[in-house]
């Protein structure tokens, strides 16, 4: 009888380590795709189509991968961007496509937005917006290209990079969506009420952001909107955003990291790291920019106040 009483228990402990086996790798392959997905907009030409099609491929790390296609429409744009308080119809027209190539853990979310006939036609998103958007959404460990055969704001490259997770039975939810869309909305707004603004730069607020983001992730859902006040303000000053961001503007960044916070991106396990990846490569890219933030000439006040106490205290012993 004991015997027995052990098989059983032994065929119960492989059954339960084969299901928690399987569930890991469902979860895994939930929020990673097998291969490169192309997403290539319906109201392309059969010209336009085959000139995006000749240009996206060629980004591949690999230019002999295989890639998987699919057709964003107008119902693409409303699945996926609507929920979030955009108005787009199943007639809408979508020309903006992407690639998505999945890259090795770690290293981080990548966007290169790709000329068409050697001209950037995207006209609204930056590559770092499209890449703050990815993570918030849940995509992590890729290589993104985006480009357009006619001049567009390039909503219809995102809600293609959406469907082909979700399409690869990915994990996506829509909450993370909704709250990846309402940040585009407020970045893209700010950058574009500050264009021409001595000062700022769109690489400031999306490296300003991510490290908010960061940040974060280390409080945790917990955090409090108090708690998400100071993020924002620390990472604003952390890159000389605090005089030129107004209070309508700041408002707006706490209250979408507020949604961040309940949207469940924190529950991610490398969210953290994605974030932090994202802002050092954001200033990595755009030294000339971040080396000038650290001169003497545009040090914040509080820095300046704080050398200026240390150098007193410094004389009182010399």
């Amino acid at each position: 009888m004991k015997k027995l009483k052990v098989i059983l228990l032994s065929i119960v402990s492989l059954v339960a380590v084969g299901i928690f086996t399987s569930s890991l790798n469902t979860a895994k392959a939930d929020d990673t795709l097998d291969q490169p997905v192309m997403t290539l907009g319906t109201s392309l030409t059969a010209d336009q189509k085959q000139g995006t099609i000749s240009a996206l491929p060629s980004q591949l790390n690999n230019s002999s991968s295989n890639y998987n296609t699919i057709t964003v429409t107008g119902d693409t744009l409303v699945k996926y961007l609507n929920p979030s308080g955009s108005n787009f119809t199943s007639g809408s027209g979508v020309w903006s496509s992407a690639l998505i190539e999945p890259t090795s853990s770690g290293s981080g979310i990548n966007v290169n937005i790709v000329n068409y006939d050697g001209k950037n036609n995207i006209t609204t998103i930056t590559a770092d917006q499209y890449r703050n958007a990815a993570l918030t959404a849940g995509i992590s460990d890729a290589n993104i290209y985006v480009t357009s055969a006619t001049p567009i704001d390039g909503s219809g490259a995102l809600a293609g990079i959406y469907a082909a997770y979700s399409k690869n039975g990915s994990s996506l939810n829509q909450n993370q969506v909704n709250a990846a869309q309402n940040e585009m909305g407020v970045l893209s707004g700010i950058t574009q009420d500050h264009n021409g603004t001595n000062g700022y730069t769109d690489q400031q607020l999306n490296n300003a952001v991510a490290g908010m983001k960061a940040d974060l992730a280390k409080q945790g859902t917990g955090a409090s909107k108090t708690e998400i006040t100071n993020i924002v303000n620390n990472n604003l000053q952390q890159n000389n955003l605090q005089n030129i961001i107004t209070n309508n503007e700041k408002n707006q960044i706490i209250n979408l990291m507020v949604e961040i916070r309940d949207s469940g991106a924190l529950k991610n396990g490398n969210f953290q790291q994605q974030a932090q990846k994202l802002s050092s490569d954001i200033t990595s890219k755009a030294k000339n920019i971040f080396n000038k933030l650290n001169t003497q000439e545009n040090r914040n006040l509080v820095q300046k106040i704080w050398d200026s106490i240390v150098s007193f205290f410094q004389g009182l012993f010399k």
